[in-house]
């Protein structure tokens, strides 16, 4: 059964008499005027204010005439500029109200009761911008209109607010780490209290390199202490994934292990994509991985070989030349990658047999670029085959390859941070979408059960 989330009082946000155009400031924010039908149209947010990124916003309207069309608004803009938009109309009920926990969406960016949709169906101005957070120590500002009518574009503004979204929650910590080779952006660390410790974990993202922390950050908000670990093209670590080598991955757990508030004396993994095929490689040659959650990733080293003292793991077979062409001019790589079961991979296949914990697949049945259930499949049957448990497998229809934290828009193709080519990653909005919520929920539970030894986190009721 799930779990009311707890919000603090609500804002209530009124139009100024000014002509429509940007506050100047907060306080503008909140000054009454006259409404088309003589009364003020009031925005209502809960949480009031700012809230964390992956907390759900309840957002209603008040003072409007029964059934007046109106049509939300939602933009931001990412720390690089690009902008972000959606929009969708509706109808005020009898009593002059609207409540998007209740109220279905009559069309625009999504249809149908969607009480995050202005959220999740948020679309770039410019084609191929992936919307991601870079400095997680700021909030993004999302920005919330209600204009009067439906028609294309609606002109009369009748009231707007601003919804600061947040990836660290208050007293959530971040070290910057630079212990020998590792460079991880930072440990993230629970708030205060409790004193901890915390159960460990380390967060790897996939083959556009560099340092993503925004998963990480958000996940420290609940209770785990969590490293978000680059692995290449950043700072001075290699440039190629060829340079990768995995003691630079054994140094970081034992960092992690040797950290005063990490609860010992075994930690997590999460990995996405390329990051995932690395956490299978540390979780069978590594010591202390007791858990590990995989999202759309390989059962084999992919991309790369992948180096370990005087061993080296060749990386899955692929073609190339197997590339295709979507209509729109996408790539997708998903038939370029061999069978894993083929002999000449042999040497590719990450040795299950050897891994001391349980695992978590989440496969998105749409993803484009990996075979992604059918790798979670084989590495289901390796695993039996050799007494070990059985691992959990999420499949989540009409879902892509990028499977992130709550709300963020799901990203069906954007320009490949490494390959510089539009790539195409599958996913239909609406499913997605929800899939994030979901995958979301089911990685808290997985860690706090075998990491902390709790059953069960709290759900959201959106």
């Amino acid at each position: 059964m799930g779990v009311v989330l707890r919000a603090p009082p609500s804002t209530t946000f009124q139009r100024s008499a000014k002509p429509p155009g940007p506050p100047t400031d907060s306080a503008e924010l909140g000054r009454p005027c006259s409404a088309q039908i003589g009364m003020a149209a009031t925005l209502i947010l809960e949480p009031a204010g700012r809230c964390c990124w992956d907390e759900p916003l309840r957002i209603a309207v008040r003072g409007l005439a029964p059934g007046q069309p109106v049509t939300l608004r939602k933009s931001l803009r990412d720390e690089e500029g690009a902008l972000f938009r959606a929009r969708a109309r509706y109808r005020a009920d009898a009593r002059g109200e609207l409540d998007l926990e209740r109220a279905p969406a009559l069309g625009g960016s999504f249809a149908g009761l969607q009480p995050m949709g202005l959220l999740w169906a948020l679309e770039p101005e410019k084609a191929l911008v992936r919307l991601v957070k870079r400095d997680v120590r700021t909030p993004f500002a999302v920005e919330l209109e209600v204009l009067d009518g439906h028609d294309p574009e609606p002109a009369r503004l009748l009231c707007r607010a601003q919804n600061k979204r947040d990836f660290l929650r208050p007293g959530v910590r971040r070290e910057p780490v630079r212990a020998g080779p590792v460079r991880a952006g930072p440990m993230i660390l629970p708030p205060l209290p409790p004193e901890g410790p915390f159960p460990g974990i380390i967060d790897l993202f996939g083959s556009g390199g560099g340092l993503c922390e925004y998963r990480a950050s958000l996940l420290a908000g609940h209770g785990f202490a969590v490293l978000a670990l680059a692995y290449f093209r950043f700072e001075d670590l290699p440039e190629d994934l060829n340079d990768v080598h995995l003691e630079y991955f054994e140094e970081a757990v034992d960092f992690l292990l040797q950290h005063p508030k990490v609860k010992g004396p075994s930690i997590g993994l999460l990995g996405f994509s390329k990051g995932g095929d690395l956490c299978l490689s540390m979780a069978s040659f590594l010591k202390g991985i007791t858990a590990t959650v995989l999202i759309n990733a390989c059962v084999t080293n992919t991309v790369a070989p992948l180096h370990y003292k005087d061993m080296i793991i060749p990386k899955l077979v692929d073609d190339l030349g197997k590339v295709k062409i979507t209509k729109s001019g996408f790539l997708t790589f998903m038939d370029t990658w061999s069978n894993p079961l083929e002999e000449h991979n042999d040497q590719s296949l990450v040795p299950l047999e050897k891994v001391q914990g349980p695992f978590l697949f989440i496969v998105g049945m749409d993803d484009q670029s990996w075979k992604s259930e059918f790798y979670a499949q084989i590495a289901s049957e390796r695993l039996q085959a050799h007494g070990k448990e059985r691992p959990q497998i999420i499949c989540c229809p009409e879902t892509g390859h990028c499977i992130d934290p709550p709300y963020f828009p799901p990203s069906r193709a954007s320009v490949h941070a490494v390959l510089g080519e539009a790539i195409f990653y599958g996913g239909e909005p609406k499913a997605h979408s929800k899939a994030q919520v979901d995958a979301w929920q089911q990685i808290q539970t997985f860690f706090h059960k075998h990491l902390n030894g709790k059953k069960s986190v709290k759900h959201s009721k959106i």
